[in-house]
């Protein structure tokens, strides 16, 4: 029976190399960015600082501020005779000797804002309940002192150790007195910092407690690491995300200064994929998913604080040593 059957074809080059184009032409690929940041997400963390905030910084909006056009103008209206900025309001549904227009009643229906009727509610009593046994429930709401806990800032940290060892900016938890992280599935835990290296800007954090099957990032070393190779940064910019930004390394052994010139960083790896506020801490990775450097800065003429098309990495290398372990 074998005797009667053809023998098989041999498949040849041309064979293959029909394959892969009626591939590449019928199936959308995923980019160099879907990739890398489809490797590193499992890794990234948000951390979160809590601190006691001063009643000296806690202002009133509703006052203007001292300087502003808009309480220079109500002084000068007032000291012109004029009426304050709201009089006109306060003088619509009355006559000119001060008593109220015919017909203006109360009216008995509910009062409107937005678009949408605001009705009394019967269950405001249980919401505050509820809110108050939150805020006690909640391990970052107070210190140990009792005193009330604010965000002081938010970072990202990248995870180089399955047991919940973090790396993360230390401008990010400077001051904290109490750090959150939230990892990839969304579980949170108090971390504490285990190690500082100021003249890199890196802090070491250890989770309290880390959900199963936690993923390490893969690190790479910088040394091959060229001007034009492409990198994405991950981050949580201004609270979003995790989000990703693609670009490519503009320079290497860059410095920086911080703008309150307190610090100068050195040895640091310029790339132009967008990062903010936020994105300190998080991972500066390569094409294939792999760490190589820690976002700890951008370059801004302005007070906006936001990304003019320069940021600047802690080369890895630089930040297992903060860890005091070999990257590779």
């Amino acid at each position: 029976y074998a005797h009667t059957r053809p023998a098989p074809r041999e498949v040849t080059q041309k064979d293959i190399d029909a394959a892969v184009l009626h591939t590449l032409e019928n199936n959308a690929l995923p980019s160099m960015a879907a990739k890398a940041f489809a490797a590193i997400e499992p890794s990234v963390v948000k951390v979160t600082g809590y601190g006691v905030v001063k009643p000296e910084d806690l202002k009133d909006e509703s006052e203007p501020a001292k300087g502003s056009r808009k309480g220079e103008r109500a002084k000068e209206s007032a000291g012109k005779g004029g009426a304050a900025p709201n009089a006109g309001r306060e003088r619509l549904g009355r006559n000119d000797e001060g008593k109220s227009k015919e017909g203006d009643k109360p009216s008995d229906k509910p009062a409107e804002r937005g678009g949408f009727h605001s009705f009394p509610d019967k269950d405001k009593d249980n919401k505050q309940a509820d809110n108050k046994q939150a805020a006690k429930d909640d391990p970052f709401d107070r210190n140990d002192k009792g005193e009330k806990l604010h965000s002081t800032g938010i970072g990202t940290g990248v995870v180089i150790v399955d047991k919940g060892v973090i790396l993360t900016n230390l401008h990010v938890v400077a001051g904290a007195e109490k750090i959150k992280v939230r990892f990839f599935e969304g579980t949170e835990a108090e971390a504490v910092v285990i190690g500082a290296r100021p003249e890199h800007d890196l802090a070491v954090l250890q989770a309290k407690s880390i959900p199963d099957d936690l993923q390490a990032a893969t690190l790479r070393s910088t040394a091959d690491l060229q001007v034009g190779d492409q990198v994405v940064a991950v981050g949580f910019p201004f609270g979003i995300g995790p989000s990703a930004t693609a670009g490519v390394v503009s320079g290497l052994k860059r410095e920086y200064h911080s703008p309150e010139g307190k610090r100068i960083l050195t040895n640091l790896i310029q790339f132009d994929a967008a990062a903010n506020p936020g994105n300190s801490g998080g991972p500066l990775i390569t094409a294939d998913g792999e760490v190589v450097g820690i976002v700890t800065g951008i370059l801004n003429p302005t007070s906006q604080r936001v990304f003019i098309g320069i940021g600047f990495a802690v080369p890895i290398e630089n930040a297992a040593a903060a860890v005091g372990m070999s990257p590779f």
